[in-house]
């Protein structure tokens, strides 16, 4: 009776571990498409329309690649929807941003994806917010449709 105990009590103790597993496979499947950028900020002023325009991110499989113009840098996504906000790791794998990584956090609605960056690589951002003097950078994403 006692055997049978603990290992219930392990399985519900462990559930929410188990939760939190499927939570970042089905948030980062959700995230997999392709992206265009509809509104850009960086250290608190409006990104260039013509640059914002020119942005376009594909995400797929952990993986990501984003073309600025013609310039592509590719690396790895990785998610946690458990914290909040949710937060994404991204490691630049070629391009300019090869061995960088990322801090941001991001949310996703429907066919919206919004993502806060700190270009510099030392913090991770609080909130979907930049301030004049940092390297926070904000975009708002829509998905491509076919």
């Amino acid at each position: 009776m006692t055997r049978s105990l603990c290992v219930i009590l392990f399985l519900i103790l462990s559930l929410p571990c188990l939760s939190r597993g499927n939570d970042a496979k089905d948030d980062a499947k959700a995230m997999d498409g392709t992206w265009l950028a509809s509104a850009a900020e960086l250290g608190g002023e409006k990104f260039p329309d013509e640059v914002r325009k020119s942005i376009k991110l594909v995400i797929g499989d952990g993986k990501y690649t984003v073309t600025v113009g013609k310039e592509p840098d590719k690396g790895t996504v990785k998610v946690d929807p458990s914290k909040k906000p949710k937060e994404v790791d991204i490691v630049g794998t070629e391009g300019p941003n090869k061995g960088k990584t990322f801090l941001a956090i991001y949310e996703k609605t429907d066919d919206t994806l919004r993502v806060c960056y700190d270009l510099s690589g030392k913090t991770r951002p609080t909130e979907f917010k930049t301030t004049k003097g940092t390297q926070l950078f904000l975009v708002t994403y829509i998905r491509e449709k076919p």
